[in-house]
């Protein structure tokens, strides 16, 4: 998986430099046509020659294999990785792939946010620019294991945002921001994660977990409604919340998305709330 790691790098570096061309060519100076053309035209030729290198279902096209998931498999039924009052973002029950790619496994991953009726979460708008992560009740809340399973990755050391990016001003910071995270890989983008051998060919991943949360370490075997973890705001995050995903095989840059769907709850669809137990308390309490 070396070469797809570095084209994927290379290809995120020179789509910086064609970011940075443009906004030195508009704001600051006139540069060379080149300057602006050749990083973007370059950032899409290295892409197309990753998309070679990713590792193919058996008979399918190995480039139709990177730009599209397999076909849809039955949705494997799981428990739901949190317990209390949650609000769904980004869900597959609204669209697929749900957060716009299939890169990374992703396209039947969902977001959740803690909205806990006592501690509301604070809304997204135009101000303040950023709050305090502990300001969010998802900050610390439990992680479940969603079946019995064998841990197979997990990493805590990233330190959490001490602020969140969640007003309209803001997210100019995360976009910016999410490009070197992919530079840097998937790691970074995930922040701390852990995925899980479900069996079957299915693994579990939850990523953006807080550090030092984890319960568990490579190798490890965990029962269903274990806590695993604690939500966090890691990597690619723009406030505290539980990523989580179902996918064909563990390192994410050749994963496929599987669909699942919560025993009690099925897949709740974005902007919509659901409750699983007891309502979440606020860990700042």
């Amino acid at each position: 998986m070396f070469m797809p790691k570095l084209l994927n790098a290379l290809s995120r570096a020179l789509a910086v430099v064609f970011v940075a061309a443009l906004i030195c060519d508009y704001f600051i100076t006139d540069i060379s046509f080149w300057w602006v053309v050749g990083p973007g035209l370059s950032s899409g030729i290295v892409g197309a020659a990753t998309a070679r290198f990713r590792r193919p279902e058996p008979a399918t096209d190995k480039a139709a294999a990177a730009a599209a998931p397999a076909e849809p498999r039955t949705p494997v039924e799981v428990d739901p990785p949190v317990t209390g009052r949650w609000y769904a973002l980004n869900s597959p029950a609204t669209k697929t792939p749900s957060h716009g790619t299939h890169a990374y496994g992703q396209t039947y991953a969902i977001d959740l946010v803690a909205d806990p009726e006592d501690t509301p979460r604070p809304a997204f708008g135009w101000w303040p620019l950023a709050r305090r992560s502990t300001a969010f009740p998802a900050f610390g809340q439990p992680v479940l294991a969603v079946a019995d399973a064998t841990v197979v990755h997990a990493g805590d050391r990233l330190r959490d945002h001490t602020f969140t990016r969640n007003s309209v001003p803001a997210l100019l910071l995360i976009l910016i921001e999410g490009q070197f995270r992919e530079i840097a890989g998937p790691g970074r983008l995930l922040g701390n994660h852990l995925v899980l051998d479900l069996g079957n060919g299915t693994y579990a991943m939850y990523a953006h977990l807080q550090r030092g949360s984890l319960t568990v370490r490579a190798g490890d075997r965990v029962r269903a409604g274990q806590e695993i973890a604690r939500c966090g705001n890691t990597g690619n995050s723009t406030e505290p919340h539980v990523h989580f995903q179902l996918m064909d095989r563990p390192d994410v840059l050749a994963a496929r998305g599987v669909p699942f769907t919560w025993r009690g709850v099925g897949v709740p669809a974005s902007r919509q709330h659901f409750v699983v137990g007891e309502p979440a308390v606020s860990a700042a309490n």
